[in-house]
């Protein structure tokens, strides 16, 4: 399994466990791409499932930038190490 981190906005992050990871996926009626395929963490409390990052398609890769560094301090899944 993988753990799918959608990014919606900076504050509104929903996780998912996922058989794969493709470039792109439909959710909620949105379309999200892939910005970082499934990486395992390092050994951590949270998970020790390969995390994979998805954002909304239309982002530019600066917004992405942006949302992600927000989000970072919303979701720990986005603040581990690999």
């Amino acid at each position: 399994m993988i753990t799918a981190v959608f990014i919606y906005t900076g504050s509104d992050i929903r996780t998912a466990h996922v058989e794969e990871a493709p470039l792109l996926v439909e959710r909620d009626g949105l379309q999200f791409s892939l910005q970082a395929p499934p990486r395992v963490p390092q050994p951590n409390p949270l998970t020790s499932e390969p995390v994979a990052v998805y954002a909304l398609d239309d982002e530019t890769e600066e917004e992405f930038q942006d949302l992600f560094e927000l989000a970072q301090k919303n979701e720990p899944l986005l603040r581990l190490k690999y």
